[in-house]
């Protein structure tokens, strides 16, 4: 039998990674852009990508983290507690 707090727990987790990786992205995207700006031209259209860039990356990253550190403790307590 599964139990039902831990195929939630695994949800969770599968949706903070995809989050991180996603939120990265953005912060990847956003340094890119803002390197080749540098290089070539910064202007309003460069300015744009960049900060919705980081604002998007820090919206997912941000409850990311946080839950999957939760979802690490919460398996870590369930195998100090031999569940």
């Amino acid at each position: 039998m599964t139990d039902p707090v831990r195929l939630r727990r695994q949800q969770v987790a599968r949706w903070t990674r995809l989050a991180n990786r996603v939120g990265y992205l953005c912060f990847g995207i956003a340094i890119l852009t803002f390197v080749v700006g540098f290089i070539v031209s910064f202007n309003g259209t460069v300015s744009a990508i960049v900060v919705v860039s980081m604002i998007v990356g820090s919206v997912l990253l941000a409850p990311a983290i946080v839950l999957g550190y939760a979802v690490k403790a919460a398996e870590r307590d369930d195998r100090e507690h031999g569940l």
